[in-house]
Order: C-alpha cells, then structure tokens, then sequence
C-alpha cells in the first residue's frame, strides 16, 4: 500500500481493532454482557413509502443436482438451451449475456429464493423466529441485498435500484434510473444486472459487541456464496467488480442518506454474468469495467430520487465507536482514487482493482467431482445451523475429502470462479472421528505454493506428512498425532460442540503482509473468504447427511500459540465444526412463506 501518512493511519486503526477484539481466556472482547431484549433490532428492514413488487415464489423449482453445479456440466447445458423458450423447473434457460431485457421476473424471484429468502420458521410455546438461506452469525441478519436491474419481464418496464425484502419476498424500488445510464453499468461490466450488498452493523452489535464487524463481513461471504451458487442454478455466474469503490456504491445505492446507528454501510457489488457460446461460464476472476463512462452513470443514477424511507430498527441504541472507526478506515477506495502504476498502491498495481487471475491447480477440478442425486433447490433450502452435536457420528473419508476440495478455487467453481483474489486463507483442521483418517491436528493448503509460506510460519515439531490414503492433489498435511477433541473444545470458548463434531475447523488467513500490501480495505475481503468457505462447508455437511455450524467464539491467540504463529503473519478469523447434529425436540418447524400463502 501507500506509505502516506492518511494510509498509515487507517491501517493501524484496522489492525489496533483487530488485536482489540480479540478473546481470551481471561476476559472476552467488549460487549453489553446482557441481551437487552427490548431494543433487539428487527431483522427486516422495510423502506416506507416504496413501491413493492412481490415476487411469486417457486413451490417445487430444485433445479439441477447440486453436485452438478460443480463440474462444468450444467453451464454448458444452460448455454446450450439459452435460446429455448420459457420452460419450468431445471429447464428454463438463462438470458445471454449483455442482453439486459431478456430477465424474467420468475427468474429473479428464483435467484432471490434460492440466496437471500427466508427458509423456514422456528417456534416454541413462547415465540416463532425466522431463518433464512444465507447463514448468519447469532441468526441475526446484518446483510441487505439489492438489485439493480430492469426492465424485467413480468415485473417492471423500467430500470430500478430494488432493495430485497426476504420477508414479502419481494422488491421494493428506491430508485427508478434511466435506461442508458442502466445500459452503461451493464455494458461496463458484461452484466444483465448487478447485484449489491450492504450491512447494518447494528444488528450484530446489539448482541456481540465490539466483535460485530468481524461477523458482519463473515455474513457478507455468507451471502455472496448463497447468491452465487442460486446463480449458478439459473446458468448464470456472479463476479466481484472491485473497480466500484465504497462510494460510489453509496451513491448507487443510496445510502447517503442514511444516518445514525442504523444505517447501511456498502459492502460489495457483483455483476450478473449470463455464459455465452464463446466462454460457458468458465470466467475467473473480478469483472474489471470492458468499457467506460461507468462511474458517470452511477453519478447520474446517485441524483435521482429516492423512494421510501427506512423503518426504526429499535427504539434505542448503544453506541460502538470503534465500529465505526474501523468502518471508515477500511473503506474500499475508488480505481479512481489511485495511481495504477503504483505496485503498493491500493490496487497492488493492477489497474482498476482487478486481481490478477487465480492459478487453478490442475488437479482441483477432479477432486471436486461428485454425483449424488440430491437436487440443489432443495439441498440449498434445507440448510440448517447445529445447535448441538451428538458426538458420535463419523464421517466417510470420501465425503470429508470431497468437503475439503469444494473449499478450493477452481476455474469451474460456481462459487470460486467469480472471486478475484487467489486463496489468502488455509484450514487447519481438528479431526476426531474420520474414517481411515487418525485422529489430530491437519493442515490443508488452499493455493498452490503457500506450503513452503506455512511450512516456515507454522512450528518446527510439526511433521508435515502426507496422510495415507489422502487424493492425490488435495495439499492435505498432518501436522500432530493424537486426540484433539479438549483442545478444539479449550481454543473455542470451551464450547462442546467443537469437540462433539466429525471435525472442527480454523480458517488461517494471511493477515500482516496482505493489509500492508493491498491496503486497509483488504481486512474486510479476507473475512468474506472465510465466509466463503463457511457457506460451502454448511451445504457439504448437508449433502452428506450431517450438519455444520459457524463458531465466532474462539481464543485467537491461544490458537496461534498451539500451531507456533507469532506476529500478524497469519491469523485465525473463523471456526466452523461438522458432525451429527442433536435437534431440539421443543421446536416445531414452520413454512417459510406460510404466512403469505394465508393472504
């Protein structure tokens, strides 16, 4: 990054937040330490005043196989039928890319359905509560969704920015744009329409604390792996545009106008890419803008009006200023904003923010193959966060080695082929009960070559031996013999459920020389990766019978004590843990959309 003094000082805000927030064993990060239930935010947010256009909810719309999804097949197919007509379920075809108006509105009620919606109620004797497609930390929602699309066949005549309501399922306009300016994003970014995610950092706030941001951005990787797989369903990929600064999001979106503890903060845009003949899909990498007069288009649309205003949230507030320190100083800067030809600029170089394309390791594609007959509408759906694990079942090599490979970046990932950046973040990996696989500490390598990085970071008394059986190409390692269950219990905040798993899980993330060398902003995307990961092992653990859950709760340090870590190198930012989930018996599950089939 830049060596002046106003970059300085925001990195150091990023990392004087990230060592603040930090459990450990003896006191915990910052928090209320109490639920004040009466000013728990609603996790819907509704924009008074704005027209609402419902979307019809697919009743039994599953789609291809979920396995599909991964090995290329089913975007040749989806290309190949792009021309056919209108058709039900699995057979409707994509629009071409480029060609804004051929959208449908039962394809973006699909897309929405299968990403952002509402899955199911929970209810007791006292209470019902939602959940929802895309995980969330605490079940607490921070993330919105946005389209900015149209005209769309069956819905609008007109382009709009939409703001996603999961609870109606549906779009409420907050701003009607004109068609060339529409015409100019889509042309720039290779798009039939973008998609946009912001975050209310309250809502994570009201229960965690200072901690909060950290888990607003593992939900923002959450959801762009939900919206990108629901993509993948309907033949289209999703793709980061890193050109598009935090700004100019703003103005898109309209978020200026937005104030207090309850406002939106911008997180991302992605473009809606529709395969064509001439690539099938397999694109890798952010959409860098193809042609210009992007940025004057979101100007113009940032003028025009907006419709509705944001409902309260909660009648009070506490207030975290280091959120909000931490917000501003990891901001993403415009293209605009730095010189490409400055190799420690924001961009690392690379004109207009776009990462250089990944180097796929040849043998991940075949590791990543599989074909179970589960359909992925309904895989997709079902998925549920454990709550409590029995501690007892075991988990088949096959599918724990298949698990680990859905994790890795490949070019026909529908999830990794639209991410930009090569993987910064590594697994290691406590294993309990594995079939064929002794129990104890591993490591799994996610980017060809970060070996001989881990190897010099990670403790010398670790052996680094290829596990038996292990296919050939996966970069798994064992580092340590033995039963680790009391450990990964201890390192997670002596929760059981991480030794009552299959296996317990700590995302690694190449930390100090990556903020420095890319910017403050970066901070952010390495916890969207481990979101990421979180969202493809929740749905792993579902197609092979079993369940996982996030875990936000760990001891950072004495991890990086038990694996040797010193300094900023690497550091852990996430858990997860899989194994056989215990359901609550006082719990009856509910419709998702009951309540709007009643009207």
């Amino acid at each position: 990054m830049s060596d002046t003094p106003v970059d300085a000082d925001r990195l150091e805000v990023v990392l004087r937040y990230h060592r603040r927030t930090k459990h450990h064993p003896d006191h915990y990060a910052r928090s209320l330490g109490f639920m004040d239930w009466a000013n728990q935010p609603d996790p819907f947010r509704r924009f008074a005043g704005a027209p609402l256009l419902r979307l019809a909810h697919p009743h039994d719309d599953p789609g291809p196989t979920y396995d599909a999804l991964f090995d290329g097949s089913w975007a040749e197919r989806t290309t190949a039928m792009s021309h056919a007509p209108a058709q039900s379920g699995a057979e409707r075809a994509p629009p071409q890319a480029g060609a804004a108006d051929l959208l449908r509105a039962d394809q973006v009620s699909a897309f929405f359905y299968y990403g952002l919606a509402l899955s199911a109620w929970k209810a007791t004797a006292g209470g019902r509560w939602s959940l929802r497609v895309n995980p969330s930390s605490g079940n607490l929602h921070p993330t919105e969704g946005y389209l900015i699309g149209g005209p769309i066949e069956g819905l609008t005549e007109r382009p709009a920015v939409m703001h996603y309501a999961p609870f109606e399922h549906g779009l409420e306009v907050r701003r009607w744009i004109e068609p060339a300016s529409f015409r100019t994003l889509c042309e720039a970014f290779g798009a039939v329409g973008l998609v946009a995610l912001s975050s209310i950092h309250w809502r994570e706030s009201w229960k965690y604390g200072e901690r909060a941001y950290r888990y607003c951005q593992h939900d923002v990787g959450h959801a762009i792996g939900a919206l990108s797989l629901s993509a993948a369903r309907l033949g289209w990929r999703l793709s980061l545009i890193e050109s598009v600064g935090d700004t100019e999001l703003v103005a898109l979106l309209g978020l200026d106008a937005q104030t207090g503890v309850e406002a939106e903060h911008p997180d991302v845009l992605l473009a809606i890419v529709a395969p064509d003949s001439a690539d099938h899909g397999f694109f890798s990498g952010a959409t860098a803008p193809h042609t210009p007069g992007w940025r004057e288009a979101i100007g113009r649309i940032g003028v025009e009006p907006l419709l509705g205003e944001p409902k309260g949230l909660s009648r009070a507030h506490h207030p975290w200023p280091v959120i909000d320190g931490v917000s501003r100083a990891g901001a993403k800067p415009s293209a605009a904003d730095c010189d490409p030809t400055d190799a420690h600029g924001p961009s690392g170089g690379v004109p207009g923010h776009a990462a250089p394309v990944p180097e796929w390791a040849p043998a991940w594609p075949g590791l990543q193959r599989a074909r179970r007959r589960t359909l992925a509408g309904r895989l997709i759906r079902r998925r549920r966060s454990a709550v409590n694990m029995d501690g007892r079942v075991r988990l088949r090599a096959a599918d724990f080695y298949l698990m680990l490979a859905r994790t890795l970046p490949s070019a026909h990932h529908p999830v990794w082929r639209g991410w930009p950046w090569p993987a910064r973040v590594h697994l290691a990996l406590f294993v309990h009960r594995v079939d064929g696989l002794a129990p104890g500490l591993y490591l799994l390598v996610r980017r060809s070559g970060a070996e001989d990085l881990l190897r010099g970071l990670l403790s010398r008394e670790f052996a680094f031996s290829g596990p038996p059986g292990v296919p050939e190409g996966l970069g798994l390692y064992l580092l340590q013999a033995g039963d680790c269950r009391a450990t990964a219990n201890a390192i997670c905040c002596h929760q059981e459920i991480a030794e009552a798993g299959a296996f317990a899980v700590a995302m690694l993330a190449e930390f100090g020389p990556q903020l420095t060398s890319l910017g403050p902003w970066f901070y952010r995307r390495l916890f969207w990766e481990t979101g990421l990961i979180g969202q493809q092992l929740y749905l792993e653990a579902e197609a092979a019978g079993v369940r996982g859950t996030g875990i936000g709760c760990f001891f950072d340090d004495v991890l990086h004590t038990l694996l040797g870590l010193e300094g900023q190198a690497i550091q852990s930012l996430y858990h997860f843990t899989v194994g056989g989930a215990v359901d609550d018996a006082r719990l009856r599950t509910l419709e998702a959309y009951g309540h709007l089939d009643r009207v």
